[in-house]
């Protein structure tokens, strides 16, 4: 591994990109520290601290934001409003003709789509921040320290908020288009990472057996990363066979190989995806504060029993749709049709493509009930013991920091082995 980084800072291009992505990952996390103008600090978590005593979404909220929403940073809105976009356009492409041929338009359609995924996200995120002001004032955080009028001081507050949701979004470009890994995920790792010391450290103070949950889970964190691995590399392997066919004077052909169908294809985006699904209550609870049983659905979806289901249904049903948005069985069996290869017993065309989905269909399943399995047994053991560090640090967490881990540690890889060095894994 020490052999691998040192060789990815030997080439110029790769240590540009690292430090770039690095030095993003620190701007990040500055704003997210960077508070609002006018925020009073002691009311301010005096008030944060009392509404997530009361409220589990308030307190999914401030997770998925790094804990900037605790600060009224202005980095409160977090990544969630691109992702979110994102969803919705993803979407789009499987009901509407239009944007699905768009899609299918190479780097010109992807191109138009990141735009209109960009301008739905400054709305969204233009709503999120009216919310977000309507509850920081019903939880007593007062602005007027600034010495405008209360209308002035609002337009602030969210111009604040929404800007920084906009720059947030463009880090998470640069660090894709400029550096390493994909930029959305890196943000979501920073933002794990940077709740874990303090989940650590109120795990181990809690009273009681808190240092006995605080082992347990180091324990069994640590002895299910390779089982994740394992599950990420996993694939099944689709023999293929070419026919032999004359080119010129020379006979091309014959060889046998095979079609790799991933075990979970799509990685960590359907927890990405229904992790931001379920926080949509959550946002739309903040423009109704004092509303009781507003508040009391947006727990209901935040946390308990119906969360649980929710996710095990959401996570197995983004994984069946993001599979077949980026693998498509027609498509793969008309390329191998095209190249002069089939699959041995299976007839070439229509019926090689029922037998990919099949197969797709088959390995998916398992793939996406371990990832919902991981995501939903800490929060059930959060709610029986109450330890913390099983809600910041559960199985939704470990599976995005070690999916992002080993997709970024691919790319690496991947640049190493193009400059003829020797990478992480031999």
């Amino acid at each position: 591994m020490l052999k691998g980084i040192a060789n990815a800072f030997r080439i110029p291009e790769l240590r540009k990109k690292i430090l770039i992505t690095i030095g993003i990952l620190l701007l990040y996390r500055l704003g997210a520290y960077l508070p609002a103008p006018g925020v009073p600090f002691s009311s301010m978590l005096k008030a944060y601290q009392t509404a997530a005593a009361g409220s589990g979404a308030i307190a999914v909220l401030n997770l998925f934001s790094g804990g900037a929403l605790s600060r009224v940073s202005v980095f409160s809105l977090g990544i969630m409003p691109y992702i979110t976009a994102q969803i919705i356009l993803q979407m789009f492409q499987a009901v509407i003709p239009s944007l699905g041929e768009l899609a299918k338009e190479g780097e010109a359609g992807q191109r138009k789509i990141t735009q209109y995924t960009r301008y739905l996200t400054v709305l969204l995120a233009l709503i999120n921040a009216i919310g977000y002001l309507f509850l920081f004032k019903s939880y007593g955080i007062d602005f007027s320290n600034m010495g405008f009028p209360e209308i002035i001081e609002d337009i602030i507050i969210i111009g604040v908020l929404l800007t920084g949701a906009i720059i947030i979004m463009w880090l998470g470009e640069v660090i894709t288009q400029r550096g390493i890994g994909n930029g959305m995920s890196l943000i979501i790792f920073a933002n794990i990472m940077a709740g874990l010391p303090n989940a650590l450290s109120s795990s181990v103070a809690t009273s009681g057996t808190g240092l006995l949950w605080t082992i347990i889970t180091l324990v069994v964190v640590i002895a299910i990363i390779p089982v994740i691995v394992y599950i990420e590399r996993g694939q099944r392997r689709i023999p293929v066979q070419y026919a032999k066919r004359v080119v010129g004077r020379r006979m091309m052909g014959g060889q046998a190989t095979y079609l790799p169908v991933k075990v979970n294809t799509a990685g960590v985006v359907p927890i990405i995806f229904a992790s931001a699904l379920l926080y949509i209550p959550a946002q739309l609870a903040i423009f109704f504060p004092n509303v009781g049983w507003v508040q009391g659905f947006a727990n209901a979806i935040s946390t308990g029993w119906i969360n649980w289901i929710l996710s095990v249904v959401l996570i197995v049903f983004f994984a069946y749709f993001y599979t077949s948005m980026v693998f498509n069985p027609d498509e793969t069996a008309d390329q191998l049709r095209k190249a002069g290869g089939f699959i041995p017993g299976v007839r070439p065309g229509g019926a090689t493509a029922a037998y990919i989905k099949n197969v797709l269909d088959h390995i998916t399943l398992p793939g996406a009930l371990f990832m919902a399995a991981l995501a939903v047994i800490p929060s059930i053991l959060f709610t029986i013991t109450g330890n913390t560090l099983m809600q910041a640090f559960g199985g939704t967490s470990v599976l995005i920091l070690v999916g992002v881990a080993m997709d970024t540690i691919s790319q690496l890889e991947s640049q190493l082995k193009m400059h003829n060095y020797e990478g992480f894994f031999k």
